[in-house]
């Protein structure tokens, strides 16, 4: 199913695909490359009582976004320990008491039979510990992490000419900024700013290393030239506010040496 040029997902376009043959729905809680939050209520909403599961990814809207299951209706939601500072190799499934899903791994009967095998308990108690911290520092991080990426946005688009914001432009997460620059390589501006001490991404870090352009970008109608000159600016933990003026007084020069007409 398509999405609009912000990769926000129509509730009326999904009420249409939906049939009677469906049993399942999956959508992102937010996009990881592009930033942009789906209205999971709506969504929830469109689907509640039709017999259709709803699974969401929320491993990108952990920590950044408030998630309330007893305020929207998803019956399946899967979340990643890496993402909130966590062991990594470990991730959770909530399942709604509802919903009845099949073995992952049969064999012993572990998990009340849904994986069997021995646990990984040092991990299982990092995440809940990671999880724990995230909580009740979310507040004032999710504070701090937009004003650094609506400073970022907004020095973007005022330094450097024919530069666009991808994705929505209230509804994204606050730690994630993504531009695309006209007449610009995004992996030569990468380079370039790796070189300088700065970190970027030309894609979602599933695929970081193939050639072809973002997908979610190409669905939300880029052309695929657009695509390749984007590049996506997250903001985390150990980011400061003079990160931010890094990258303003960096890239403007950068972006005009990578053939971009903007910059000094």
């Amino acid at each position: 199913m398509g999405v609009d040029q912000y990769g926000r997902v129509s509730v009326e376009k999904l009420r249409r695909k939906v049939i009677d043959a469906t049993i399942l729905v999956s959508i992102g809680w937010a996009s990881s490359e592009i930033g942009t939050i789906q209205p999971m209520q709506e969504i929830a909403d469109a689907l509640h009582g039709r017999g259709i599961a709803l699974h969401s990814d929320a491993v990108a809207a952990e920590g950044l976004v408030s998630i309330d299951m007893r305020k929207v209706p998803v019956d399946l939601l899967t979340f990643s320990s890496n993402d909130i500072y966590g062991p990594k190799g470990i991730g959770a499934l909530y399942i709604r008491k509802s919903i009845n899903i099949a073995p992952i791994m049969p064999g012993g009967g572990q998990e009340r039979g849904l994986r069997s095998g021995s646990e990984n308990m040092p991990a299982i108690v990092g995440m809940a510990a990671a999880a724990e911290i995230l909580a009740s520092e979310m507040p004032q991080e999710v504070s701090r992490l937009a004003q650094y990426r609506d400073r970022l946005i907004e020095g973007v688009l005022d330094l450097i000419p024919r530069s666009h914001l991808n994705g929505h432009p209230r509804e994204r997460l606050p730690n994630n900024a993504h531009f695309r620059f006209e007449g610009i390589e995004g992996e030569s501006l990468l380079l370039s700013l790796k070189d300088k001490g700065i970190a970027v991404s030309t894609g979602s870090a599933c695929s970081s290393k193939t050639l072809e352009p973002s997908h979610t970008l190409i669905s939300c109608g880029l052309l695929h030239e657009e695509a390749h000159g984007s590049l996506e600016f997250t903001f985390g933990r150990w980011s400061k506010s003079t990160d931010v003026d890094r990258v303003l007084e960096v890239l403007p020069s950068q972006s005009a040496q990578c053939g971009h007409p903007g910059g000094s």
